[in-house]
């Protein structure tokens, strides 16, 4: 089976008065994007898991899946 990989960005707009964003906007900017990942992770993969199973669904020539 061939593949077709995607390339999805996200960005995170923080507001740099509030003190929660101040701390994150402190740490290494690796550290900043692994927590961040993460975050995505943990919150929009379970989400979209049955969102994707119904796009899949029925299919005979595609597959979606997330690869994390």
């Amino acid at each position: 089976m061939k593949t077709i990989a995607h390339s999805l960005n996200f960005i995170t707009e923080l507001d740099e008065t509030n003190s929660t964003a101040k701390q994150l906007l402190a740490l290494p900017k690796s550290v900043q994007i692994t927590m961040l990942e993460g975050l995505l992770k943990e919150l929009l993969v379970p989400a979209l898991k049955p969102i994707i199973d119904e796009a899949n669904e029925g299919n005979s020539y595609a597959t979606l899946k997330v690869v994390v």
